[in-house]
């Protein structure tokens, strides 16, 4: 009856010793493995491995504790038990700091060394004699091996408990560098994990409860690399979202930009490159190109949104139109931005606007911006108390060229003259076509008469030196030249229009056929 009642308690340890440790143990093995191979080249993905391998040595030493005698148990607590828990703290630490992109901010010679400096203690724990961080003397109750708690280990496990709360700090400061909801949540996810299991291991580790296992506080282990696997799980699943949009990224014929908050451009995808064929010979900051507003926003972080600004490439000037959003990437804020080159619609809309004021065939202003500009300047001059100059020109025997060579040649002469007339004009006033073969210039400032009689000679004489060739032609070109003077001839552009007008045909009456030039 006595061998049977010894048997079954033989089989109910086994089933207990069981439950408490190996069980715990495959599950650690099962996540560090799950986690590790997601990303073996990811340092979280490694020290979340590490953490669970130190759990896993933790409940494999208590497991062999308990198969040995209890006169054992100092010496392995001592040289197992406490030294593997020392590596604990860092482990979390190390991952945190990496967690939250602390290491990019950290000194190299602190990061991760510093995380680690708790090691020291191991040798100290290994050659001391002395009851340092853990319990020399334990008791036998039921099946298990219970330690008997004193000053040194109470000690230890304050400052671990004290140590593991300054995790929070970190979590804090990720949180607040945090640019997404989704990565806040996750370092909310961290801070519960934190709480409940530093909560954990006060209420175990300050009081042994009959019928537990020894050492109840590790069981906050399997909380905590439970929550470290599900914050890594998320934070993967937020990677794969973005991979799931990497063919978009690279198929998108807009240009694409992922660029660091120091305007570093970390990611251009193929149209982006073909776009800017400088991208990918050098590291190269977005900053050097655009204007400082943009620049500036992104650094606030403001709202980007059909942004219009240019950017020179290849030795020309791009006109581009960009949207933008922020995100985070590997913790760090980024913004993404779509450049769409817009400059064929602008150089359309630029024409557009300029055939509006302008003529088409010699690119000079039309009647109507010639009159708006004639206007502004009389407002000049009369405040400025200058006097303004209106020049007006006809060209004679104009029908005549038409009819003998062509219109191609009547449009050729009227070119020629249009750029003679605007080179002559520019330095001092404005040029325009009026319609068919007449043109203006006026003068803003005209010292006097004999000024504007200058002007006249002067264009005549670039007229008659600069011959024109049509197919082995030369065209020559005759013209009658009227002037106008502010504020004697007129207060108005009409009336300055007119009195030209008048002295033009006055011209072409006492010279009978008008001046005649050989161009």
């Amino acid at each position: 009856m006595i061998g049977r009642d010894v048997n079954h308690m033989g089989q109910s340890a086994v089933l207990t010793f069981t439950l408490a440790y190996l069980f715990p143990i495959l599950f650690f093995a099962y996540m560090g493995t799950d986690v590790l191979t997601r990303n073996p080249r990811k340092v979280e993905h490694r020290l979340i491995a590490l953490t669970s391998v130190v759990y896993i040595l933790l409940f494999a030493g208590e497991y062999i504790r308990h198969q040995l005698p209890i006169s054992a148990s100092p010496a392995l607590t001592a040289i197992w038990f406490s030294n593997i828990g020392i590596i604990m703290p860092g482990l979390g630490f190390h991952f945190l700091a990496k967690f939250a992109g602390m290491d990019k901010r950290m000194p190299r010679y602190l990061y991760p060394a510093i995380f680690y400096v708790p090691l020291a203690i191991i040798p100290v724990n290994l050659l001391s004699s002395r009851e340092i961080i853990t319990s020399s003397e334990f008791v036998q109750s039921g099946v298990w091996m219970y330690p008997v708690y004193n000053v040194p280990f109470y000690a230890a496990l304050t400052a671990s408990i004290l140590f593991t709360s300054l995790y929070l700090i970190v979590i804090y400061k990720g949180r607040i560098r945090a640019t997404t909801p989704e990565h806040r949540a996750l370092f909310n996810l961290l801070g519960l994990g934190v709480i409940i299991c530093t909560c954990w291991h006060a209420v175990f580790g300050y009081f042994q409860f009959d019928g537990l296992p020894p050492y109840s506080y590790i069981y906050g282990g399997v909380i905590w690399c439970f929550v470290l696997r599900l914050a890594m799980i998320r934070y993967e699943f937020l990677d794969f979202a973005a991979k799931r949009y990497e063919k978009l990224f690279n198929l998108n014929p807009a240009a694409i930009l992922l660029v660091e908050r120091s305007g570093w451009i970390k990611e251009a995808n193929p149209s982006a490159r073909r776009l800017f064929d400088w991208i990918g010979e050098r590291k190269c900051s977005l900053f050097e190109l655009v204007d400082q507003d943009l620049r500036k926003r992104i650094q606030d972080e403001q709202p980007i949104k059909d942004y219009e600004t240019t950017i020179h490439s290849s030795g020309q000037r791009l006109y581009v139109l960009i949207d933008g959003d922020y995100v985070a990437v590997d913790n760090e804020p980024h913004v993404i931005l779509i450049v769409r080159d817009i400059t064929e619609r602008k150089e359309g809309q630029e024409q557009i606007r300029f055939l509006a004021f302008h003529d088409s065939l010699t690119r000079l202003p039309n009647r109507r911006y010639f009159y708006e500009q004639l206007q502004e300047a009389i407002g000049n001059a009369e405040r400025d108390g200058l006097r303004l100059a209106v020049i007006l020109i006809d060209l004679d025997r104009f029908k005549e060229t038409n009819d003998k060579y062509g219109h191609e040649a009547g449009d050729e002469v009227l070119r020629h003259v249009a750029r003679l007339i605007g080179e002559t004009a520019a330095p001092v006033g404005m040029a325009a076509r009026l319609g068919g073969d007449e043109f203006v210039l006026f003068i803003r400032h005209a010292p006097s008469p004999a000024f504007v009689e200058e002007m006249m000679h002067r264009l005549q004489w670039r007229i008659a030196e600069e011959e024109l060739w049509y197919r082995d032609q030369l065209l020559s070109v005759y013209m009658s030249l009227g002037a106008a003077l502010y504020p004697e001839d007129g207060s108005d552009a009409d009336a300055l229009m007119m009195h030209a007008d008048k002295t033009m045909y006055r011209m072409k009456r006492d010279n009978r056929a008008g001046s005649r030039v050989k161009s």
